[in-house]
């Protein structure tokens, strides 16, 4: 266990000492959601109707959320470029925990995406957006929020590790989280959707995560999201990490 801790941690600071060393992933992480949240608010916001909050309180939980589902791309790239040079094969010829490379990978998008929350919290406080909520609130929010992250970083794990370059992990991990975004409560209210998508908006984890952020963080009416993000949280984590598991052995001992 103890080897299984350090190696982890290697591996996460190898993967966040290269992140200076690529601005465009540096670029995802700071400067792009500071440019779709002021997108959306300046540009969308005056168009549509939230009753009871202005749309920058609205849409700050949703964005953030979104952002930080999306935070899981650069496993899959790494994975994906670490498998296709070979890198993998050097990582099983060390004396290494094996699990350490994809629990290190996974630890980094934890770090990551703190980055990104506190940049977007920054950056909706200047607009204008405010808490409904005690510290203990906004400290449970936060933590549901990075539980959430380290969920999808598992589904980015397996796709990184199932398609066969890194251009095309970015591509699907794209294709396969972006709809399911959008037709959630991250952007608009569920109400105002044709009712052909009303009903899988509803169930959709992007909803559930969003509205339980809403609640905890606005003071919106619980309905049950709170525990059932964290519960959503823990299926996803517990679907997908034994899938990006048993890719990797396969993946790693072709």
């Amino acid at each position: 266990m103890k080897r299984l801790v350090s190696d982890t941690l290697v591996i996460a600071e190898r993967n966040l000492v290269r992140l200076p060393r690529a601005p465009d992933l540096l670029l995802a992480f700071t400067v792009q959601p500071i440019m779709f949240l002021l997108l959306f608010v300046y540009v969308f916001g005056g168009a549509i109707v939230t009753p009871g909050y202005s749309y920058v309180d609205f849409l700050l939980p949703g964005i953030i959320v979104q952002n930080i589902a999306f935070g899981g791309f650069v496993t899959a790239v790494g994975l994906n470029e670490d498998l296709s040079k070979g890198l993998i094969d050097r990582f099983r010829s060390l004396p290494m925990a094996r699990p350490a490379v994809l629990a290190g990978r996974t630890l980094a998008d934890v770090a990551t995406n703190t980055l990104s929350v506190f940049i977007l919290l920054g950056t909706g406080l200047i607009i204008g957006f405010r808490f409904d909520a005690n510290p203990g609130e906004i400290l449970l929010g936060l933590i549901l929020l990075l539980l959430f992250g380290y969920a999808f970083s598992w589904v980015f794990a397996w796709l990184g590790l199932l398609v066969s370059s890194p251009e095309s992990a970015n591509s699907v991990g794209f294709i396969a989280v972006f709809p399911l975004t959008f037709i959630s409560s991250a952007f608009v209210p569920v109400d105002s959707m044709p009712s052909a998508l009303q009903w899988f908006a509803e169930i959709n984890p992007f909803t559930v995560v969003v509205d339980a952020m809403r609640a905890l963080w606005l003071g919106a009416p619980d309905g049950h999201s709170i525990w059932g993000a964290f519960a959503w949280s823990f299926v996803i984590i517990a679907v997908f990490a034994p899938l990006a598991v048993a890719k990797y052995r396969s993946a790693a001992g072709k």
